[in-house]
């Protein structure tokens, strides 16, 4: 069986088709380029051709860049402070346009979604939280291998500091403060330390590109009873999910 996954990002709008089977793309992965205004009706109208490039007659998820529930816009997009997203009802509008029945996730739960199917999570119950660290920090809460959507944990706060940690630790951080991989190490770690003392998860995944790099930060910070593991499908990850909630939607 095979669904329609599209990642909708800042800076391009990227689709692919996807064994629901193995989480592989099973045809080239197609990108556009995001519409510069980011407005509901310009993105409506990428994702459409975007669809139309697929031969494909089935459902289609989408992971979009903020908090949706039942396929309504909770919050504005990240990054995007644009006015005529929150309260649309952004599974009919992309329903409507392409004329196939999709459904709508926040990216970074898709991204969660495929590494629980795929990746690192396959099989693990209890709490699993996934960290997707890129130019903000998404997350994932998985509870027995079930989604629980639009944990903002990008947006908490840190003791000690008046920002959240989106803008301590993200791996945009890293580059814009030239950070050595050591000390951003110390500061995923401390953010980690945090995430288990609340929620008492089994395991954290750590993803987004820079997991790619995992050995470099990652193996000298352990954690004192959660098992830390770095993602394992990597730029995948948001379609395959989408796929996925397509397919349980």
């Amino acid at each position: 069986m095979q669904a329609l996954g599209i990642d909708v990002g800042g800076s391009g709008i990227k689709g692919a088709l996807v064994d629901l089977e193995t989480g592989e793309l099973v045809t080239e992965r197609i990108r556009m380029v995001s519409p510069r205004s980011f407005e509901l009706e310009a993105v409506t109208k990428t994702i459409a051709r975007l669809v139309r490039k697929f031969d494909h007659e089935g459902p289609v998820g989408v992971g979009f860049p903020a908090a949706v529930a039942n396929g309504v816009v909770l919050t504005p997009p990240t990054a995007h402070e644009v006015p005529g997203w929150v309260g649309e009802s952004v599974d009919r509008i992309f329903s409507d346009a392409t004329g196939r029945h999709v459904t709508v996730l926040n990216d970074a739960d898709a991204a969660g979604l495929a590494e629980m199917r795929y990746g690192a999570g396959k099989g693990v119950q209890g709490v699993v939280i996934t960290i997707t660290l890129g130019t903000g920090v998404g997350g994932g809460l998985f509870i027995d291998g079930r989604l629980v959507p639009n944990l903002e944990i990008g947006k908490i706060f840190l003791s000690g500091h008046d920002e959240v940690v989106e803008q301590y630790m993200a791996s945009r951080i890293k580059k814009e403060q030239h950070l050595t991989w050591k000390k951003y190490g110390k500061r995923l770690n401390e953010f980690c330390l945090h995430v288990e003392h609340v929620f008492s998860p089994q395991m954290i995944i750590i993803g987004g590109g820079i997991s790619e790099k995992h050995q470099k930060f990652l193996p000298g910070f352990p954690l004192k009873r959660t098992l830390l593991v770095p993602a394992k499908m990597f730029n995948e990850a948001g379609i395959s999910g989408a796929a996925v909630w397509a397919s349980i939607s």
